[in-house]
């Protein structure tokens, strides 16, 4: 989808890096990994098996096969708009430079320790400006926000710092910008910067965390925003 607005579909990967199941499901040896041979000696596991519990211990890295058809790129992008998604500005400031962008592309990834992800476009000026400072800031939108999601979407043509000229802006741990207004805000240091398919997986430690006054939200779906 145009202005920053679409989806896409991630593969997420244990950024412990321990030792991984390999793509037939069997475990490593038990001698180069003592919690694999005490919690499943002599076992295979599949991919699909991964509890919860064993992502935080770091047990294996979850892999899917080697080959997948996919459905046409088109009808996907057409389910996606009827997801609908909390509209966020993601902005980042540093050494590299200071944008922002706006994004549906945002979850959750742990509470231990506190974790999300943001999903951006591997063309978009943003990503490296991301990786090269360390830090973004997750800005919920509230309802009444519809000019600053356009303007940080690009449809207004300002590019990079000149988008902040809307909206009131402050910090808080990082140094990466607070929006005054925000549902929420979620101050990030960048953990993990991964590559799948058209999009860089940025992932970050929560470090500060601003609540903003309780009221609607701003929503993308149906290619439209909502208040919600």
């Amino acid at each position: 989808m145009g202005y920053g607005l679409g989806y896409s579909p991630l593969a997420i990967r244990d950024s412990y890096h321990p030792p991984f199941v390999n793509r037939t499901g069997a475990l490593p040896a038990a001698a180069h990994d003592p919690w694999t041979a005490c919690c499943y000696p002599g076992s295979t596991m599949s991919w699909i098996d991964q509890r919860p519990d064993d992502a935080m211990a770091g047990a294996f890295e979850a892999i899917g096969p080697d080959s997948v058809t996919t459905v046409d790129p088109m009808l996907f992008r057409e389910a996606m708009s009827r997801l609908g998604a909390a509209v966020h500005v993601v902005t980042t400031a540093g050494a590299a430079g200071k944008t922002g962008f706006t994004a549906t592309a945002v979850c959750s990834v742990s509470d231990a320790p506190p974790t999300v992800l943001v999903c951006i476009n591997r063309k978009s000026q943003g990503g490296p400006l991301m990786r090269e400072n360390g830090v973004f800031c997750v800005n919920t939108l509230g309802a009444d926000a519809e000019p600053i999601a356009d303007m940080f979407a690009g449809r207004t043509g300002a590019q990079q710092e000149a988008r902040f000229q809307v909206g009131t802006w402050g910090a808080l741990a990082t140094g990466a910008p607070v929006l005054a207004g925000a549902v929420v805000a979620l101050d990030c240091r960048v953990l993990e910067v991964k590559a799948v398919a058209s999009h860089y997986v940025i992932f970050g430690a929560v470090e500060a965390v601003q609540m903003g006054t309780a009221g609607p939200a701003l929503v993308y779906h149906d290619r439209a925003y909502k208040r919600v």
